[in-house]
């Protein structure tokens, strides 16, 4: 069985497109509220579900939590692809930063990898404030998968970039 967010209720959270504006244990400056230290956020959800949600085809959505940890998903998978021939820490980060420098797509425009799981923008106020999120969580996600995909002497963690092969709900997305 799949794994769900817990961030079920999100009453009071702002909402872009459909994404939930949850909040980050993040120092990285964006539109997402600061979430407390000591808290799970939706990206430590992303990362330690990973692994078993990659091997699912279908992704049966509860909450707009779920929509989001499904868009992490995607990304972190793509991530690692980007880190599967990196072989030191180094050049690994070099690789996450260039993926972090590239243009992050919103519902309705080419390159965004889940068309018809969100509506598209009513505006450009709501466009760019999604872009901004999903920019700040996605750097945000980069910093913490680091951390996990490489060993603290800076040799890949090949548990974790094995799964850079792997296919979640049976979609291929470029690298």
């Amino acid at each position: 069985m799949v794994y769900h967010s817990s961030f079920v209720d999100d009453e009071g959270i702002t909402k872009a497109c459909g994404f939930p504006l949850l909040p980050l244990k993040s120092h990285i400056k964006g539109p997402a509220p600061v979430s407390d230290l000591d808290r799970t956020d939706i990206v430590d959800e992303a990362i330690t579900f990973f692994r078993a949600n990659v091997f699912f085809r279908n992704f049966d959505v509860k909450s707009s939590a779920d929509k989001l940890l499904i868009y992490l998903t995607f990304y972190i998978n793509v991530a690692l692809k980007r880190l599967e021939g990196c072989r030191t820490l180094a050049v690994g980060t070099k690789a996450i930063i260039n993926l972090g420098l590239e243009k992050v797509p919103v519902p309705g425009e080419p390159g965004f990898p889940l068309p018809g799981l969100f509506p598209v923008p009513q505006s450009d106020e709501e466009a760019e404030l999604l872009r901004n999120y999903l920019r700040q969580i996605r750097e945000e996600a980069s910093g913490r998968l680091l951390s996990v995909a490489y060993k603290s002497n800076g040799t890949p963690n090949k548990w974790w970039l094995a799964f850079a092969k792997r296919k979640f709900m049976n979609i291929i997305l470029p690298s």
